[in-house]
């Protein structure tokens, strides 16, 4: 069994107040109506973890396996799943794989205390919304769990919109290896995560990093994110 110290800064007393510094879903509305399914075979981290998401007032279920969770049948009911990478026998990036094939659509957070940047890389190259490093802040996983419910959600409402042509016509302007990091940067990747993919030197990625936002007018990684889901419909029809 894996072992960990429970985080010095979450108690009992303290998840309501996690739950105030951090940024509630826009696609949920409140805490209570989100739904959030924890796979941790550590049974201490799947406790903690279940403890601080319902206590922020999320509902929370949780489950040892992957086989657990797929034998529950209700994965349509919740919003995210809070998956821990490193699970024997199906593990975390199995899981996902497993999802992704029966057609489930739903955000994956993982969760790592020894996971290495080559599995944060394959996770965030499949799709997953985000890949949290234990210990971490309550505040922090609460934050990006609401983070990645409402990206879910807003690519499920852009997809199916037309391409902005302006948006289209500054994507234009990218250079191959822009257009890399590009795809890369909206999966949520740093830029030590892409250089790691990429073989490149993290300075390099920053160079392109600022070239991408530059030349596509986004203030934000949160405004590339949605310029990046307008664009996906016409690049999968070759204009990429």
């Amino acid at each position: 069994m894996k072992a960990y110290a429970a985080p010095e800064h979450v108690h009992c007393d303290s998840y309501h107040a996690i739950a105030a510094q951090a940024s509630l879903p826009k696609s949920v509305g409140t805490l209570a109506m989100m739904k959030v399914m924890v796979v941790d075979d550590d049974g201490f981290m799947r406790d903690l973890l279940h403890r601080v998401l319902a206590g922020a007032g999320m509902e929370v279920a949780s489950f040892s396996s992957a086989a657990e969770l797929l034998g529950a049948g209700d994965l349509a009911s919740a919003n995210v799943l809070l998956i821990d990478v490193n699970m024997p026998g199906v593990s975390g990036l199995d899981l996902q794989d497993l999802l992704r094939r029966r057609g489930i659509d739903l955000p994956v957070v993982f969760i790592s205390g020894a996971a290495d940047l080559a599995t944060a890389v394959t996770a965030m190259r499949n799709g997953a919304a985000d890949f949290i490093e234990k210990p971490f802040q309550g505040a922090l996983l609460i934050e990006r769990v609401c983070r990645a419910v409402d990206r879910h959600a807003e690519h499920v409402a852009m997809s199916e919109r037309p391409a902005d042509p302006v948006v289209l016509g500054r994507f234009e302007t990218l250079t191959p290896r822009e257009r890399v990091v590009f795809d890369l940067l909206v999966t949520g990747m740093s830029s030590k995560l892409i250089a790691r993919e990429l073989g490149g030197s993290f300075r390099t990625i920053e160079i392109h990093r600022a070239q991408v936002m530059r030349k596509m007018t986004a203030r934000h990684l949160s405004e590339l994110v949605r310029m990046s889901i307008g664009l996906m419909a016409p690049r999968r029809g070759g204009t990429r």
